[in-house]
């Protein structure tokens, strides 16, 4: 498991408010689901009250962003991770689909979006959702496949905009202490 909360803080969805609060993310979500995400942020210490909220808004929206972003924050700071890595893997399904992706992230490639570009909202998502994903994957014991997913994000972000690198080195220092 990983140490820290740095690390804690560094992978899931770090997408800033700008993201977020794109209007991308904003078209098409029913007003009913705006309000029950309103309700849920607003009950949050009330765990069950604000995920009956969160699963309100997904019954009205069930695969916009900003449904699928409440549900994956809720049970990622609530410590349910593997609830959470569902919904990233939802969040994995509806960014490839936005971005006209293949399904499995393992095939997307640099060209197929404007990757090193902080103006496109859409594949910084994914970008973000994938890092959100492998640091799940690497919280839940499964390092192997965390390990691929950085690798791909890396590949994909060169420059390493979106901070997989920083990740990848704690998995890297991970393996050095099991050697000692």
């Amino acid at each position: 498991m990983l140490a820290g909360d740095d690390a804690v803080h560094s992978g899931a969805f770090e997408a800033d408010a700008e993201i977020l609060s794109s209007p991308v993310f904003g078209v098409g979500l029913p007003a009913d689901a705006e309000r029950h995400l309103r309700e849920a942020a607003l009950s949050y210490h009330l765990g069950d009250v604000a995920e009956a909220h969160l699963f309100e808004a997904r019954r009205s929206a069930p695969s916009h962003v900003a449904v699928l972003i409440g549900l994956y924050r809720f049970y990622f700071y609530k410590g349910r991770l593997e609830e959470a890595l569902g919904i990233a893997r939802s969040c994995l399904t509806r960014a490839a689909i936005d971005n006209s992706f293949p399904m499995d992230w393992r095939a997307v490639q640099r060209g197929d979006a404007e990757f090193g570009s902080f103006d496109a909202v859409l594949p910084r998502f994914f970008m973000f959702v994938l890092k959100g994903y492998a640091y799940l994957q690497m919280r839940l014991g499964e390092y192997e496949e965390g390990r691929e997913a950085l690798v791909k994000l890396l590949d994909l972000d060169p420059t390493d905009r979106i901070g997989a690198g920083v990740l990848l080195s704690v998995l890297d220092r991970m393996g050095e202490e099991d050697v000692d």
